[in-house]
């Protein structure tokens, strides 16, 4: 899967029209300084050595140099990756915080004006474009709560003392024992993070009020109930239990979801991560660093399979036999 991931994005950059390096710097360098600055990138070899160098190179997680200002994109990678990392971990903590308890009552009252809203609220949470719910909710916090940050990971003041050791600040100020800069990045999250959890937390809703509706049909829900136990109980612990294991599947694999709306998110709110930095090298036209950061974006989302596997078979016994 990862290699035909990484194939796809070499030939669909390069099939476009256009020659990159002159996207990239074209007005700035004459004709053979550009020339010279293709040979340096070796755009001038024939594309099966450049594809066979490439598939190389990402095995060493050497994703190469961005055409426009010549950095590593690994680099980039490691500067703004823990920003879009507190981004997706904050936006699932979201989604899962809103999704499984509503998708848990939806399922117990199905049928009901509760579960009618529930499903009306996954929707649009959902289909609803995320750069205009990021919109919405700066202005309904600035109309409520005229001093709560609304862009940006941090405060200037906060970005100029905490002393970058992991490059990713939130745990930069915790391991610094610095508590106002801790509780100004965490001010600075709850917005981008809701923004995103809210996408995630509609697939949630629909999926785990669907599986409640079907685990409640079980044998061994009729049976928990034949023996006296409280309603409440049989829906937290013998329903809602055995529904979360497909739930546990969908999650993991809507990471990919999650890290295309962070790119979103990430313009809306002025956010410092991959997302960002993405939109930029697009529109510059520097495919050598879109590659590079779409190819990271790949891999994690094999490795996140990968992971769900392992915890499905961790869940559930039958995945084991």
């Amino acid at each position: 899967m990862m290699w035909v991931l990484l194939t796809i994005v070499f030939f669909l950059l390069r099939v476009a029209p256009g020659d990159p390096v002159s996207a990239a710097v074209g007005g700035k360098l004459n004709e053979q300084a550009l020339d010279a600055r293709r040979a340096a990138l070796g755009l001038d070899r024939p594309m099966i050595v450049q594809y066979l160098e490439y598939l190389g190179n990402v095995v060493h997680l050497d994703f190469g140099k961005t055409i426009s200002d010549n950095r590593p994109v690994l680099d980039i990678i490691k500067d703004q990756g823990g920003a879009t990392l507190t981004l997706t971990l904050g936006a699932f903590v979201f989604a899962l915080v809103i999704g499984l308890p509503l998708g848990r009552l939806a399922g117990r009252y199905r049928d009901t004006p509760l579960d009618a809203g529930i499903r009306i609220f996954g929707v649009v949470s959902y289909a609803a474009p995320i750069f205009w719910v990021g919109i919405m909710l700066v202005l309904l916090v600035v109309k409520v709560f005229p001093g709560w940050p609304t862009n940006d990971i941090g405060s200037v003041v906060t970005k100029f003392t905490v002393q970058p050791k992991t490059h990713v600040l939130l745990l930069d100020a915790m391991l610094s024992g610095n508590q106002d800069a801790v509780l100004d990045i965490l001010k600075h999250h709850v917005l981008p993070c809701l923004t995103l959890g809210l996408l995630l937390s509609g697939v949630i809703i629909r999926l785990v009020r669907v599986n409640v509706i079907q685990a409640m049909k079980g044998d061994y829900v009729e049976a928990a109930r034949a023996r006296g136990i409280p309603e409440g109980r049989v829906i937290r612990k013998h329903a809602f239990r055995n529904a979360l294991v497909p739930v546990i599947t969908v999650i993991g694999l809507q990471i990919a979801l999650t890290l295309s709306g962070a790119v979103l998110t990430e313009r809306t709110f002025n956010w410092p991560g991959l997302g960002t930095e993405l939109v930029q090298y697009v529109t510059a036209r520097d495919y050598i660093a879109v590659q590079g950061l779409v190819t990271f974006f790949a891999i994690i989302v094999v490795i996140v399979s990968v992971l769900v596997d392992i915890l499905n078979a961790l869940v559930d016994p039958r995945v084991r036999y």
